[in-house]
């Protein structure tokens, strides 16, 4: 089995930690357009990645397909969350985004070949 994905995972939690180390707490609370702040997008991070998570647990658990969500309620649930995620004091977000980006990864590389290849 091809586990380039776990490959990709590890690159990209590995970029986001040493992202998370790099910047400031004022780099963090910087204003990005439309009311987001950087530790806001973690926080984003973070938020979407316990939700696949949640998602695969469920798929294990329960069985059936894996739920997905349409662009527009992925959009209504980031305007209705953002008010929560800049209420996050900055490290927060970021603590919480590494530990999400790691608990999916975790699980991600524990699923069976023929879960990931479907």
């Amino acid at each position: 089995m091809d586990h380039t994905h776990l490959t990709r995972g590890d690159e990209s939690r590995e970029r986001l930690r040493a992202l998370a180390t790099w910047l400031s707490d004022a780099d963090l609370a910087r204003p990005m357009g439309d009311g987001w702040t950087v530790a806001a997008a973690f926080a984003h991070i973070a938020f979407w990645d316990r939700f696949v998570l949640a998602r695969w647990e469920r798929h294990l658990r329960d069985g059936g397909p894996v739920v997905s969500l349409s662009d527009d309620l992925l959009d209504l649930v980031n305007a209705a969350a953002l008010d929560q995620w800049l209420a996050l004091p900055v490290r927060a977000a970021v603590r919480s985004a590494v530990d999400a980006a790691e608990a999916v990864d975790r699980t991600i590389a524990t699923l069976p070949a023929e879960t990931v290849e479907a």
